[in-house]
């Protein structure tokens, strides 16, 4: 690290848990994340300003009015830009030393199956089942760490799914691709702007803790948030046998 570095991430530095070898790591990683919105402007913010090397920005939409009372990444400026793009841009000035690839792009399985393997984290801070489940089969697949996160109205959850444990659900074990979902969107159940502030910075917190190889993650637990009451539960999850997406996975020797 340059004497710059040094000085910006001094607060890391001091961490005993960090330190320089973990900040290292944070500088040499790649962040995938799906999404620009309400999850996805917390987590960008504090993994850019956290020193994350290199983060690929995957969304298909643009800005809207409606989105400024909790996309904070976005500002009113930014009103029918790409929402990858403006991301990019906040986090550039955010931190300049941060490399930053923005797709304006539905994240298909295609584009997953190809973006997914490049990176050592994937964060899902998308606002819909299919792409969650379609995250989530390209990382079982690649076996890349997938931080998971949700929220509508007041409640929300989060967790991490990491293939690379042999015990360790994927988010199908948790909500079977089979099983039938009614999608609930912002557009019409509203969403507590705060609570996807929270869940983005969990999000985020997830991230930065695996790639710097510390502490321990959220693997195997379901964090459930209520904002109204602001209680926290936990949901121990177990990985299914029967599981059509990683049921069948053959951990190496």
């Amino acid at each position: 690290m340059d004497d710059d570095q040094l000085l910006r991430y001094s607060r890391h530095l001091l961490l005993d848990d960090l330190g320089v070898e973990g900040q290292r790591r944070l500088l040499a990683s790649h962040a995938l994340v799906i999404g620009a919105g309400g999850l996805g402007s917390p987590a960008l913010l504090y993994l850019a300003s956290a020193g994350v090397g290199r983060l690929t920005v995957v969304d298909d939409d643009t800005v809207d009015l409606t989105n400024l009372q909790r996309q904070v990444v976005h500002g009113g400026d930014r009103i029918g830009r790409p929402k990858a793009e403006s991301a990019a841009q906040s986090l550039q000035a955010l931190n300049p030393g941060v490399e930053v690839r923005a797709l304006q792009a539905r994240a298909d399985a295609a584009l997953l199956a190809r973006l997914v393997p490049e990176a050592q984290v994937v964060l899902d801070c998308s606002d819909n089942f299919a792409t969650r489940q379609a995250v989530n089969a390209a990382c079982v697949a690649a076996r890349v760490p997938l931080v998971a996160g949700a929220a509508i109205g007041f409640d929300a959850q989060v967790s991490v799914y990491d293939p690379r444990q042999p015990a360790s659900p994927c988010y199908a074990c948790a909500f079977p691709p089979d099983e039938p979902v009614e999608e609930a969107r912002c557009a019409t159940m509203g969403v507590f702007a705060p609570l996807v502030g929270i869940v983005g910075c969990v999000q985020a917190a997830e991230a930065l803790k695996l790639l710097a190889g510390i502490g321990t993650s959220l693997a195997g637990r379901l964090q459930l948030l209520d904002a109204r009451d602001m209680e926290w539960t936990t949901m121990r999850l177990a990985r299914r046998a029967e599981c059509p997406v990683c049921g069948r996975r053959v951990t190496p020797t």
